[in-house]
């Protein structure tokens, strides 16, 4: 299969051209779950799908949280945050957090496509932006949210082999989700969510 940055930005365009992208979210692997799901996601928030050319093909960024945080600490995420009053469309919120996250602004990214809405367990409706990375510039992981950036090939994290639908007892409940691991990173739960629905929308022909 093709993964070149090419090939990503017209696959991401493609699918960005249906209007009507849809929800989708944690409860697409626990349909007894929508109903609470749905009611409880009301936060809005966006996160970037940042994909850069490296040597060995498009590589895609991803960070780890420090364990300082309130939520989702020492977790694998995608840059990203609740919107802000000031921000005007979601694509904004996505560039402006990764610009605070990791130090990557709107000079170095070309949003590509979105994908549907993600709802997730923790009360967030998030939208996905994917944007192709380029040009100069310094990664600068803001030391209050970010302990690393790393990045994964795209061929990797789009191949059906490396995705693991796994299981855990949550409030007397079986959770379903999955696992992406790569190297020494455990990458699950809505980040690894939100992959896999790209996986779907853009790489299942």
């Amino acid at each position: 299969m093709d993964f070149s940055i090419e090939n990503f930005r017209h696959r991401a365009a493609r699918q960005s051209r249906d209007l009507h992208l849809g929800e989708t979210g944690d409860f697409h692997f626990n349909p007894d779950l929508e109903t609470v799901i749905r009611e409880n996601a009301v936060r809005e928030a966006a996160v970037l799908i940042g994909v850069f050319d490296a040597q060995d093909g498009p590589h895609l960024l991803l960070t780890e949280r420090t364990t300082t945080l309130r939520s989702h600490s020492g977790q694998i995420a995608l840059p990203g945050g609740r919107a802000d009053e000031g921000d005007r469309t979601f694509e904004e919120t996505a560039m402006r957090e990764c610009e605070e996250e990791i130090g990557i602004g709107v000079d170095n990214l070309e949003v590509v496509g979105r994908l549907p809405t993600y709802l997730s367990g923790s009360g967030y409706r998030i939208h996905p932006i994917m944007a192709v990375v380029s040009g100069d510039y310094q990664l600068k992981p803001n030391p209050d949210e970010v302990a690393a950036i790393f990045h994964v090939p795209l061929s990797f994290l789009m191949n059906e082999q490396n995705h693991v639908k796994a299981d855990r007892d949550w409030q007397g409940k079986r959770r379903y989700f999955y696992e992406m691991p790569y190297e020494n990173r455990y990458i699950w739960g809505v980040t690894a969510g939100i992959l896999r629905v790209m996986y779907e929308r853009l790489y299942v022909d």
